[in-house]
């Protein structure tokens, strides 16, 4: 384990503090400073120290805590200095790493903390990074005693929890769901969380090499319970939420597979199918959504493509409504299952009863990130007996499945409910 030989300085290191994740994510442990089982010790880390000082300086400002300029910490270290990401790592019981895009930043900080005995969280909804991280190392971590518990942002932590609060409600043997995305926005329109937009942008790019990357893995595939999912077409009306509807585009429906492949392997749980779409409104909204799909697939075969593509993205961060959108945002996943009642055989016939459950909360990057991130953090600082027997790279349902992480979040804002 992380704390095992001489205790570590902090329970907590933000590295990437002062980026544009990361400051809210270091306002979040602020405020959640006091729901630790001791007094939280915690530092905040990044390439630079003026960059770092004035992210605590504005966050003592907007909470009403001067004591943060003083009192927090600051360590130097960047993802291209080895030495300073193990020196910062035998100072943590866990590193929350919020330096993205992870497929360029990532791994090094992965490695640095399984070599040097910190548990490691990111926030990444890029498969081709997470599903790679636990192709090398998860049998090191798990010599270590370390936990790496990647995507626990809004990139996965609502569906994977989502599908298995869903799973514990029903009253029998839960064997599909489909969840889906609708959000609202605030009054000067849409808020895009930067990672997952970076991750669409090169994660689209490079679909080839994450297929390749899935055949070392030689999994078998996971049985089927019950009836088979049906697939649904890339563009139609959905019935359940009244609107018109794509495929989920993002990380969600990877990691939810690889936490039902776990808890099917690992504890003989029946595995539950899953599928991911997101609303997209009226027939005005799918015309716009054509147009704006087209011209995404075209420029992102192209590398110029998606350099022009993060450059409007990384323009659009320059602008005040930011953050007049994330006060009036929210998102809400709708999870739609089926299955069977308890004493009925799941190999006999069609299933027989259904449930719906809802996962509701504000603005997704930036505000439900940063607390499922700290409440996953924090989870893991005072639940260690609640986490898998042994480390390794792990997903956030097949972490904290049998942990109370639903119950913190919806005492912060993220509501699970059954409907």
């Amino acid at each position: 384990m992380a704390e095992s030989g001489s205790q570590p300085r902090y329970h907590f290191i933000i590295f990437g503090a002062s980026g544009f994740t990361g400051r809210f994510v270091l306002e979040e442990v602020a405020r959640c400073a006091g729901e630790a089982r001791e007094e939280l010790r915690w530092a905040a880390a990044g390439r630079s120290r003026a960059r770092l000082e004035t992210a605590l300086t504005q966050a003592a400002e907007a909470l009403g805590k001067p004591e943060l300029k003083t009192e927090v910490d600051i360590i130097v270290a960047d993802v291209d200095d080895p030495e300073s990401l193990a020196e910062m790592c035998k100072q943590a019981v866990i590193v929350l790493n919020c330096v993205g895009p992870y497929r360029f930043y990532g791994e090094p900080v992965v490695k640095a903390c399984v070599e040097n005995g910190a548990h490691c969280i990111d926030i990444s909804g890029e498969p081709q990074f997470l599903e790679s991280m636990q192709l090398n190392y998860d049998s090191q971590a798990a010599e270590k005693g370390v936990y790496v518990v990647g995507s626990c942002g809004f990139d996965s932590i609502p569906a994977d929890m989502g599908v298995l609060y869903t799973r514990d409600q029903f009253k029998g043997t839960l064997t599909a769901v489909e969840s889906f995305l609708t959000a609202s926005m605030g009054p000067e329109g849409g808020c895009i969380h930067d990672g997952t937009w970076q991750s669409a942008v090169y994660g689209l790019a490079d679909s080839d090499k994450l297929r390749s990357l899935r055949k070392k893995f030689s999994h078998k595939p996971l049985p089927v319970v019950g009836t088979r999912i049906k697939r649904r077409c890339a563009l139609f009306y959905s019935d359940e939420i009244q609107q018109y509807a794509v495929p989920f585009m993002g990380a969600d429906p990877s990691v939810v597979k690889r936490t039902q492949r776990f808890l099917s392997e690992e504890h003989q749980e029946s595995p539950v199918q899953y599928g991911a779409y997101a609303g997209v409104g009226g027939v005005s909204s799918v015309m716009k959504l054509l147009f704006a799909g087209l011209m995404f697939f075209l420029l992102v075969k192209f590398s110029f493509g998606r350099k022009l593509l993060i450059k409007v993205r990384d323009f659009y961060l320059m602008f005040d409504v930011f953050d007049v959108q994330m006060e009036g945002s929210s998102f809400r996943f709708a999870f739609y299952g089926e299955g069977y009642t308890e004493g009925q055989d799941p190999s006999q016939g069609k299933p027989n009863a259904k449930i719906r459950t809802l996962v509701q909360g504000p603005e997704a990057g930036y505000v439900a990130t940063p607390i499922a991130m700290v409440q996953a953090a924090i989870t893991i600082l005072n639940e260690p007996d609640s986490l898998p027997e042994k480390g390794g790279v792990y997903t956030p349902g097949a972490a904290f499945a049998k942990t109370t992480l639903i119950d913190r979040l919806n005492k912060h804002g993220i509501q699970f409910s059954v409907l």
